[in-house]
C-alpha cells in the first residue's frame, strides 16, 4: 500500500463515504450526532487505506458543494447554510480523529489523526 494507490486511474475508486455527509452537516449545525450515525461513518472510513481516508473526505466535501451548485473559489456555504466554510473544512478534516482512525500524512509514513489536506484545501 501507498500513496500512489489514491489517485484517480489507479485501482483504488474514491467511496462516496455517504455514512459520514450527516456527521459533517449535524456537527456544522451543532447538533449532536447520534452513535449509530458516527459508527457508519467510521465504519466506511475504517474500511478504506489509511493512505486514502483524507482523499476521500476531500472528495466527499467537494462532491457536496456541487450538489449545491457550488463552483470551485464561489463564495457562500449552499451546502452548508449554517456553517462557515472554514468550519466546515476542519469538521471534514477532524472526522478521522472523531473515529479513532490514523492516517498516513506524507510519503515517509508519518501518521496523524486529522487531515491537513482537507483543512488546508482552499475552494472546499
Amino acid at each position: 500500500s501507498g500513496p500512489w494507490m489514491c489517485y484517480p486511474g489507479q485501482a483504488f475508486q474514491v467511496p462516496a463515504l455517504r455514512g459520514c455527509r450527516p456527521v459533517l452537516n449535524l456537527q456544522c449545525n451543532g447538533s449532536k450526532v447520534p452513535e449509530a450515525v458516527l459508527r457508519d461513518c467510521c465504519q466506511q472510513l475504517a474500511d478504506i487505506s489509511e493512505w486514502c481516508r483524507c482523499g476521500a473526505l476531500y472528495s466527499m466535501l467537494d462532491s457536496m458543494y456541487k450538489e449545491h451548485g457550488m463552483q470551485e473559489g464561489q463564495a457562500g456555504t449552499g451546502a452548508f447554510p449554517h456553517c462557515r466554510r472554514e468550519v466546515v473544512k476542519l469538521t471534514a478534516a477532524s472526522i478521522t480523529a472523531v473515529c479513532r482512525l490514523p492516517i498516513v500524512v506524507d510519503a515517509s509514513g508519518d501518521g496523524a489523526y486529522v487531515c491537513k489536506d482537507v483543512a488546508a484545501y482552499p475552494d472546499a
